[in-house]
């Protein structure tokens, strides 16, 4: 018998809906399907899952929001994640759809795994009494935004126990290498590779010329003390957990960024690189083509 496997499956996605049968008979024909669920209902299955319905891989098609759901979906499982991309991007995405295609007898089967851990971010939303207002765990980013009405909000922020700068801004990220490529690096932060134990923190347009991004390693406290808000009674100033998950933050709050207890691990096509996926997903340093462009006049 091989892999038991659980699927996952992003119904807004039609090129994941319109895969889903065939990734599933692949799964029955190669090892074993203990279910198919949507990702709406991912946290439902997991907690109804039986000890002998526990899976040795939870495959997931859909795009990098997917798999992000579903890596924090599955946390308590410890289970390899195979992402399928049928997402735009698919930067999290452990195969191609032809390429799982193509090697499914030996994922699904016996053959080993090429698998890379990833750490996560533990967060905890502390208030002015010390007492614990929310708790959670992100796998690319924990960012303190600044909400509606879009005012400048204030923060101090603390490294390692140690009194840092009082930052104004839109707020501030800290990302895990992974997240690097995400929010991180369309604020200007840097690109970190995979396996560097290291958290970044960087800022959302901070009000200063000399507030650069930082890279502490992953065993680094970082406090984030939230002196002023914006607020609104439908919004406003906000703990964002990986793009999905969120919390109102008060003046006062104090926000607490751990290395991550848990690590999260996926399957990835030992045909393709790292690298090879930053030149050919996110084009890194690409050059100038020098051909004029549709929009161009």
């Amino acid at each position: 018998m091989g892999r038991s496997a659980l699927l996952v499956v992003n119904p807004r996605k039609p090129r994941a809906v319109e895969a889903a049968d065939d990734v599933a008979s692949l799964i029955t024909k190669h090892g074993k399907l203990i279910r198919h669920v949507h990702s709406g209902d991912l946290a439902a299955t997991v907690s109804d899952l039986g000890q002998a319905e526990q899976p040795d891989l939870i495959v997931v098609l859909g795009g990098d929001g997917t798999i992000l759901s579903a890596a924090r979906g599955c946390l308590e499982l410890d289970t390899p994640l195979l992402g399928i991309n049928t997402g735009k991007v698919g930067f999290m995405a452990g195969y191609e759809l032809e390429s799982f295609r193509k090697n499914a007898a030996g994922l699904l089967g016996d053959a080993p795994l090429r698998i890379h851990t990833h750490r996560t971010l533990d967060g905890q939303v502390v208030d002015t009494e010390g007492r614990t207002q929310h708790q959670a765990t992100a796998l690319n980013e924990l960012v303190v935004t600044a909400g509606p009405p879009y005012r400048m909000i204030t923060l101090d922020l603390s490294i390692d126990g140690q009194p840092g700068p009082t930052v104004s801004g839109d707020g501030l990220i800290v990302s895990t290498p992974l997240g690097s490529t995400a929010y991180n690096i369309s604020a200007g932060g840097p690109i970190v590779a995979p396996g560097v134990d290291a958290s970044v923190i960087t800022p959302i347009a901070a009000h200063s010329l000399s507030f650069r991004p930082i890279v502490l390693g992953a065993d680094v406290p970082v406090d984030i003390a939230v002196r002023s808000i914006n607020s609104t009674e439908e919004a406003g100033t906000t703990l964002l957990i990986d793009g999905q998950g969120h919390h109102r933050l008060n003046e006062g709050d104090t926000v607490r960024i751990r290395n991550g207890r848990r690590t999260v691990r996926f399957v990835s096509d030992p045909g393709v690189s790292y690298w090879r996926t930053l030149l050919g997903k996110m084009h890194w340093a690409s050059t100038p083509t020098g051909r004029v462009g549709e929009f161009d006049r």
